[in-house]
């Protein structure tokens, strides 16, 4: 069993955190155990703490990884993905900025976690650089998107295709994504010397700033291209097929790997966010449905048949004698399609027993005998 503590407690966030909470809490508790902001004989137990609240932060903030953990534990994440790769990608730079006089700077991040860097206002995780080779400029996967994506509780049943418009950045065509102008090329940047960052002392710390020159690329166009004005990306809006399998949730998430925003050197992912629209004569519990039919009188008495509603037509439905008001039914396997492929709900039938509010002399007569029957 993982000696980990819980990533939910460890930031003092509930369950269903938003990304905004999540950086809120992150920023406080950093505050909190700066290794440097404490007396020196508790410094090993801040940065260790430090250690634990950013691993938190960047799997609760990735949305794959927080899927695994919700789902898996410590052990999910620990198994898809290396120590290194717990932090790569996550933005630690829009925690921070505005923060660098508490030393939050890149050399901080590097110094404080050995073999793991960050690039703090780039977001992206790196290996740190060691010994005296020159740096190679950074290369980042482009950003995840987020699409909320609308179906119907029969489209959620049965699973169907949905087009699904995508705003997001490119490669520019003209220049194949260099940001440069056709026939011309990246030169090495002058202010950061191809390393894309530039190092900035404060106090007793060294912090790495991405180079505003280049965006840390390490390298800009002389010539930049007219496209695209030399960011070798352009916004266009794609409309992209998704095919949304039968079982999903509210809340389920699709992932299409590669169709998020393009980057120097992979895309990111583009996630769909289901909203399954309310039906109006079944609600979901879990992968049951659940219906309310009314039944008249002589049939909740005399026992018999009703035609019941389900999301692949009408069935019949048995009613003993005696049945009840309130009484609830079973139509096995009637329900939802799990997600996961682990069979089928059931529809459950609650009825009401509908009572006559007008009666003629015949029917009158005829209740007021069988009252008399009962109650003899």
């Amino acid at each position: 069993m993982s000696s980990k503590r819980d990533y939910y407690e460890v930031l003092g966030v509930k369950k269903n955190a938003s990304h905004e909470d999540l950086k809120k809490a992150y920023r406080e508790m950093a505050l909190l155990h700066h290794p440097d902001r404490v007396a020196p004989e508790k410094k090993k137990e801040a940065e260790d703490a430090f250690k634990e609240i950013s691993e938190a932060y960047a799997v609760l903030t990735d949305p794959q990884k927080r899927a695994l953990y919700d789902q898996y534990g410590h052990s999910g994440v620990d198994q898809k993905f290396a120590k290194e790769d717990i932090f790569r990608g996550t933005d630690f730079g829009s925690v921070f900025e505005g923060m660098r006089d508490y030393g939050f700077g890149g050399g901080f991040f590097e110094n404080l976690f050995g073999d793991i860097g960050f690039d703090v206002l780039g977001g992206q995780g790196k290996r740190a650089r060691r010994g005296n080779n020159p740096p190679t400029p950074q290369q980042t996967r482009g950003r995840d998107l987020e699409v909320a994506v609308a179906v119907t509780l029969a489209e959620a049943y049965r699973g169907v295709e949905k087009s699904v418009s995508v705003p997001r950045y490119e490669s520019c065509s003209v220049c194949s994504g260099t940001g440069a102008a056709p026939g011309t090329s990246r030169t090495t940047c002058p202010d950061c010397h191809g390393s894309g960052k530039k190092v900035v002392s404060s106090g007793i710390f060294q912090m790495g700033q991405t180079c505003a020159r280049c965006g840390g690329t390490g390298s800009i166009a002389q010539t930049p291209c007219e496209q695209c004005k030399g960011d070798g990306r352009v916004k266009v809006t794609r409309t992209l097929t998704v095919s949304v399998p039968p079982g999903v949730q509210t809340g389920s998430r699709l992932r299409m790997k590669g169709e998020g925003e393009s980057g120097p050197k992979t895309p990111g992912d583009l996630f769909l966010v289901l909203e399954v629209l309310p039906h109006a004569a079944f609600q979901r519990q879990g992968n049951d449905l659940l219906t309310e039919q009314t039944v008249d009188l002589p049939r909740a008495i005399l026992g018999g048949e009703m035609n019941v509603p389900t999301l692949d037509g009408t069935v019949q439905m048995k009613i003993p004698p005696g049945t009840q008001g309130g009484s609830t039914f079973r139509l096995k396997g009637k329900g939802m399609p799990d997600l996961r492929g682990k069979g089928v709900g059931d529809e459950l039938v609650k009825v009401a027993v509908a009572i006559p509010r007008v009666l003629n002399d015949r029917q009158r007569a005829l209740i007021e005998e069988l009252a008399k029957t009962l109650v003899e």
